[in-house]
């Protein structure tokens, strides 16, 4: 007797739709490709509490009634625009006249207390925008000369914070290389150095050694005021250095501490690139980067950071022409 075989059900397929394949088993699709490079971001980078908090009161400010602030807030140009676009104006220190409010402000990088008592007289309201750790520095430096010392400071020559610290002393002098050591009072007067909050901490410690040598016979004291954000920053640029092959460094362009972020990693003998703006991220500056690492000055706005790392990614996609 014949046991009748299982009936098979046959499922018929319908035609694909005009110009599409035949689906097949035999030709999977290919997987995606693997990114180009991958990109890591510094373990700190970016706006420090100071610039935070003196834009959040720049903009509060600006708000209630017209304000000038009295110079940069910060070096940062997508800064200044945001600021511009709520109607806040500049000024520079040294020109009364230049405020068009009653109400200034003083920015992040602090002012003599000199220049705050001319635009008082001046009949304007100061409202005072200076990083609390710029303030410190001022009261360090203050202190070393009420006990004695000849005020020197360790920065750029110029730079809005190292002029509002040397204002209030006359005599003070800047130690910006190591020649213009030369330029301290003879030997055996009693030297007080701090330095300007933004310097490279490596810098400062050649700088003074500098003034040793130059003043063997002058008793010195040196008040570290550097500040932690700014090391932050260094410290994890460093770290960034030991796994990546090309950084980009975000900030404006006339940010002391952006530029010195920039300036270790090519001394580092890594290839870096100093941005404003996303869209100045040139793909080809990445041809056969393995890691791509990012960091960014303490002026650089959150979303600015955001925004270049976006378009990093983009990059490493393939997707070369999103901007």
């Amino acid at each position: 007797m014949n046991t009748p075989l299982p009936r098979r059900t046959i499922r018929i397929l319908p035609p694909p739709a005009a110009g599409l394949p035949r689906p097949s088993a035999l030709s999977p699709q290919p997987p995606p490709l693997a990114p180009r490079f991958r990109v890591v971001v510094a373990s700190h980078l970016g706006m420090c509490f100071g610039v935070r908090d003196a834009l959040a009161a720049a903009e509060r400010l600006a708000a209630l009634g017209p304000l000038t602030v009295l110079g940069e807030l910060v070096h940062n140009p997508l800064v200044r625009e945001r600021l511009a676009a709520r109607g806040v104006g500049e000024a520079s220190l040294d020109t009364l006249p230049g405020a068009t409010a009653s109400t200034v402000m003083v920015t992040a990088h602090g002012a003599s207390r000199r220049d705050l008592a001319a635009w008082r007289d001046a009949g304007r309201q100061i409202e005072d925008g200076t990083c609390p750790l710029v303030r410190l520095a001022h009261g360090k430096l203050a202190r070393l000369v009420g006990e004695g010392f000849h005020p020197v400071v360790v920065g750029r020559r110029g730079h809005v914070e190292v002029r509002g610290l040397t204002g209030d002393h006359p005599g003070a002098v800047v130690v910006e290389e190591e020649a213009d050591a030369t330029l301290l009072p003879p030997d055996g007067t009693p030297l007080g150095v701090v330095s300007q909050t933004t310097q490279p901490a490596e810098r400062v410690a050649r700088l003074l050694e500098a003034i040793r040598l130059a003043r063997p016979g002058s008793p010195l004291r040196f008040v570290d005021t550097v500040c932690q954000p700014t090391k932050d920053r260094q410290r994890a640029l460093r770290a960034l250095l030991q796994e990546c092959d090309a950084v980009v460094v975000i900030g404006g362009r006339g940010s002391h501490n952006t530029r010195q972020l920039a300036a270790a990693a090519e001394a580092a003998g890594v290839r870096a690139w100093h941005v404003e703006r996303p869209e100045e991220v040139d793909a080809a500056w990445l041809v056969g980067a393995r890691a791509v690492g990012v960091t960014a000055g303490t002026s650089t706005l959150p979303e600015t950071v955001d925004a270049v790392v976006a378009r990093l990614h983009a990059i490493a996609a393939g997707k070369e022409d999103a901007r």
